[in-house]
């Protein structure tokens, strides 16, 4: 696991969703609509697809050849990415805008479909007394690997243009990834779990039985729902400095360079405070995190410290990693953890539509008005927090 964090945490830069992606979608002649199917399908609709999911793989004692089916069509995706942008000059613009979305939306979904399969791996593989350390560990581990590839792929983006910095940004993301699947090639999946769904109707009665039993589940989906959203705003930032402040590629590779220097540094002060956090603490933190990007925006008259607000950002993603993992594998049992990822997928309806609803907010109305109901949302998973009562 730790071989494939580390190589997944190099590909990471490369294929950055809050940066280099929604960057190259303005530059190829993108738009506040399509940063928002983008931002849409690559976070909340892939995650909203474990929903589908998770009823297949469940029928199954060992998950490993779906962790792997999911990883490959990743790879394969960034690699026609690549290729796509070599050749962009020869297609029409439309055309491509509509190729990057295909291939956007392939790897999408093989991470979907391979992150319910590593999900139940993983919580057999690590033990309850030892999660924290883990997330922690692994976030420090990857952090170094992740300062360093945010460096190399900052000097890929200003070394030439575009197309050709991000058609190379993805070919290198491709092979880093292939690599990092390495590391699952030689795991030995030796614990089986195995949670028998016949029909998509006794997939819903389970979700209903699980709703009624276990009291904590209907906060967590809200928790996701409304919290969810804290991950989603970075490209549409982005998008904000490249229309109003004309940011060049330049400006994204620092942007990218703050957001991981948040992350890691966030990563790093868990690791050393694993034993006196908790995750209720940290969802609380979050929010007040959260709520600071938009309003440095709109209270900021000159130029936003974007550099200050993609610092934050990489401290949101890292704490929201953290701690989505491990209350997932709080709320969650052993033998219905496929189960319960794709019922996580459930509570990622409005991460999807947020998206969504954003980029037709923005083209209608400007950038105030989104950034407002984005402040609402957030501060209603205030509500879902306090009722979900994380006892870790």
């Amino acid at each position: 696991m730790l071989w494939h964090a580390g190589f997944l945490a190099f590909a990471r830069n490369f294929i950055d969703v809050d940066t280099v992606i929604p960057a190259m979608l303005v530059d190829a002649g993108g738009k506040s609509i399509q940063i928002g199917i983008m931002t849409a399908i690559m976070l909340g609709g892939s995650s909203f697809t474990q929903l589908i999911f998770a009823p297949f793989i469940s029928n199954y004692s060992y998950k490993k050849p779906f962790l792997l089916t999911g990883i490959n069509s990743r790879i394969l995706a960034l690699l026609g990415l690549g290729i796509i942008l070599f050749y962009s000059g020869k297609i029409q613009s439309a055309y491509l805008i509509w190729l990057l979305f295909f291939l956007i939306t392939i790897f999408s979904l093989g991470g979907a479909f391979a992150n319910i399969s590593y999900t139940d791996i993983m919580g057999k593989s690590v033990s309850m007394e030892s999660r924290k350390s883990f997330f922690s560990v692994k976030q420090i581990l990857t952090g170094v690997i992740l300062f360093i590839s945010a460096l190399l792929a900052k000097k890929v983006l200003t070394s030439t243009g575009y197309p050709l910095n991000y058609a190379w940004m993805f070919m290198i993301g491709s092979a880093s990834l292939f690599l990092a699947s390495f590391g699952f090639w030689k795991l030995k999946e030796v614990v089986p779990s195995k949670l028998s769904i016949r029909t998509p109707k006794h997939f819903f009665s389970l979700i209903k039985t699980e709703l009624r039993q276990n009291k904590r589940l209907p906060w967590f989906l809200g928790f996701i729902n409304t919290q969810g959203i804290s991950i989603a705003i970075l490209p549409f930032i982005l998008l904000y400095a490249k229309e109003n402040f004309q940011a060049e590629d330049t400006n994204t590779g620092f942007f990218l360079l703050f957001k991981v220097v948040g992350s890691v540094t966030t990563g790093l002060l868990l690791f050393m405070l694993r034993q006196k956090y908790k995750y209720r603490y940290l969802l609380l933190i979050n929010v007040l995190l959260a709520t600071t990007l938009p309003l440095l925006v709109l209270i900021v008259k000159e130029v936003p410290p974007f550099n200050v607000i993609f610092f934050t950002g990489g401290i949101i993603f890292a704490v929201y990693s953290i701690t989505i993992n491990g209350v997932l594998l709080e709320v969650s049992g052993t033998t219905n953890r496929a189960l319960y990822t794709g019922i996580a997928g459930a509570g990622n309806i409005l991460p999807a539509i947020f998206p969504l609803a954003g980029g037709w907010i923005i083209k209608q109305f400007g950038f105030q008005p989104f950034f407002f109901l984005y402040l609402l949302i957030i501060l209603s998973s205030l509500f879902f927090i306090f009722k979900l009562n994380c006892k870790k």
